[in-house]
């Protein structure tokens, strides 16, 4: 089993003096109102049962990179393959094709035997769609996997060299990979009850690029702060999953995560989270088409990246 490292050999990273830090916020988790007036079974579960799932697992051909260009391929949902030169990290891999009940509705972009060698593994909190054991077992190959705090037992038997947990603000150096965990607003709980884990974002720092991997969260001031401390190229950022069965605000609808952007004053915006797993209500189509409306209302189509799953983009 692996060892888990807590803070020691960390990086620590500070507020700007006489700046605010942002802790993360955790939601209520008390359902809101009105949230037995509809029905997850049928509404939800049930159609996606009979829907097949579409899209094809891609061989990709491996873009070869230098001086500061990075490659992002998209798996689905809020997974990731980031490359720089020499380097490849796998961002919140999930494979499988059902989650907690819930079917996989679009295929992996990207088959997993097909991976390159993966250098590093980040998960950004402990919940199902986003921390998945079996797929995480598949991909580890004695390297590292950097977890947020109080989340390391949960991958620490998979086959990773080391689990390095980290606190708020706190950074992991590998190689030429700077990773500091960012707050964000939302929950870490593997089950209901065990509400101590940690939850968060990923600032990756490489060849003198900045990307941001915000996580599962709603909307939060915090996002102001992370732009103030760095200067993002890329914001991962999720548009889907915003009308939940227990109507908790818990992740951006398409709108907010517009704002997000804004307010972290990215360069470039990456939508995630939308068209994998039905996880709400809203249609799996429906938040592309909200954002895409809602950036061409501020004229903002241009700073928008859309990707398709299994092809490799170079930044």
């Amino acid at each position: 089993m692996a060892e888990i490292r807590k803070s020691a050999g960390l990086v620590g990273l500070h507020p700007q003096k006489g700046a605010a830090s942002p802790s993360a916020q955790r939601v209520t988790l008390a359902p809101g109102a009105g949230w037995t007036k509809r029905n997850p079974v049928t509404e939800i579960i049930l159609p996606s049962l009979f829907t097949k799932c579409s899209g094809v697992s891609q061989r990709p051909q491996w873009p070869t990179l230098v001086d500061q260009e990075i490659a992002l391929t998209w798996i689905g949902h809020a997974s990731f393959l980031l490359q720089a030169e020499g380097v490849n990290v796998l961002i919140d891999p999930n494979w499988s094709s059902w989650v907690k009940g819930i079917k996989r509705m679009r295929s992996p972009g990207v088959a997993l035997n097909a991976l390159p060698e993966i250098d590093l593994v980040l998960v950004t909190h402990a919940h199902f769609d986003h921390l998945d054991r079996r797929t995480l077992r598949g991909i580890a190959a004695n390297q590292p996997v950097v977890v947020p705090f109080e989340v390391g037992d949960l991958v620490h038997d998979l086959g990773f060299r080391v689990v390095q947990e980290l606190q708020y603000w706190e950074t992991f150096e590998y190689g030429p990979l700077r990773v500091t965990l960012t707050p964000c607003r939302h929950w870490g709980a593997r089950l209901l009850h065990d509400s101590h884990r940690g939850f968060g974002g990923f600032i990756i720092e490489v060849g003198g690029r900045v990307i941001y991997h915000c996580g599962d969260t709603a909307y939060f001031e915090g996002f102001q702060e992370i732009g103030r401390r760095y200067p993002v190229d890329v914001a991962l950022l999720p548009i889907g999953a915003y009308d939940p069965p227990s109507l908790r605000t818990v992740h951006m609808n398409p709108e907010e995560a517009l704002d997000a952007f804004v307010a972290l004053q990215a360069k470039v915006m990456v939508p995630m989270h939308y068209g994998t797993f039905r996880l709400s209500y809203e249609p799996l189509d429906e938040p592309p088409r909200r954002l895409l409306a809602a950036a061409s209302s501020r004229q903002m189509e241009n700073s928008i990246v859309w990707m398709q799953e299994g092809t490799p983009t170079i930044f």
